[in-house]
């Protein structure tokens, strides 16, 4: 599992829009990942709720897996549940191959992290709205990738909250130029310009889902990063 994995490309071209498959047919999973592959998609953002950490339900290991076997792509899994650790060989057993966890649910989470790491993967940390950035920045070097929420975790289409904004700037300042920031919440055309001169990774749901073309939706919105970006994001 480990030499599969550590054979894969984790980094993807950036910017990237990560479709978030919460908003997905699930019915028709085949086809719902064939589209997105041939709309540009490099990865796909697994949205895992417990309905303990946050008040909703989705999916877990099994699914995920079952979606593995159906794409290449990479897989980035938000583990919104309060217990990553318990779970986490199900998570790496199933082909994540991004595992973000969210310093709400482990306070110290250096451990978790080294784990997932050392299986090959990336790791990342995700902070809530609520959490100021101090709670993570004793983590520069110790994850791949930071997840900032510019909703409240948990549901699906939700307005983006304005203070994401600083919020991403201020992350950026204190990870290291080669840390993946990603953003999750409200994410579309009219948003994606406030904060894509520091966000690598946008993560999409209705914004790509509610549209007839994903294609035409991902190209758009890839456009709109790039064109606002930094270079430090490419």
């Amino acid at each position: 599992m480990l030499d599969f994995q550590m054979s894969r490309e984790l980094r993807p071209n950036c910017p990237a829009i990560a479709p978030s498959m919460l908003k997905c047919d699930f019915g028709d999973l085949q086809t719902e990942i064939n589209q997105l592959e041939a709309a540009g998609a490099s990865l796909l953002h697994l949205d895992v709720m417990d309905g303990q950490f946050v008040p909703n339900l989705s999916y877990g290991p099994m699914v995920i897996d079952r979606i593995r076997e159906r794409t290449d792509l990479i897989l980035d899994a938000h583990l919104m549940i309060s217990d990553p650790e318990k779970y986490l060989d199900d998570y790496l057993r199933a082909g994540c191959d991004w595992i973000t966890v969210h310093i709400e649910a482990v306070p110290k989470p250096d451990q978790l992290l080294e784990k997932i790491r050392a299986a090959g993967r990336y790791a990342g940390i995700a902070i809530n709205p609520g959490t100021p950035v101090s709670a993570i920045s004793a983590l520069n070097g110790k994850v791949d990738l930071v997840l900032v929420m510019s909703v409240e975790p948990g549901f699906g289409g939700q307005s983006f909250i304005p203070e994401a904004v600083e919020k991403v700037i201020e992350v950026r300042k204190v990870f290291s130029a080669d840390t993946l920031i990603s953003i999750d919440g409200g994410i579309g055309p009219v948003t994606i310009p406030e904060v894509a001169s520091d966000v690598n990774i946008f993560v999409a749901g209705s914004s790509i889902f509610d549209k007839p073309d994903y294609e035409t939706a991902i190209r758009e919105m890839t456009e709109i990063a790039r064109s606002n970006s930094s270079p430090h994001n490419s």
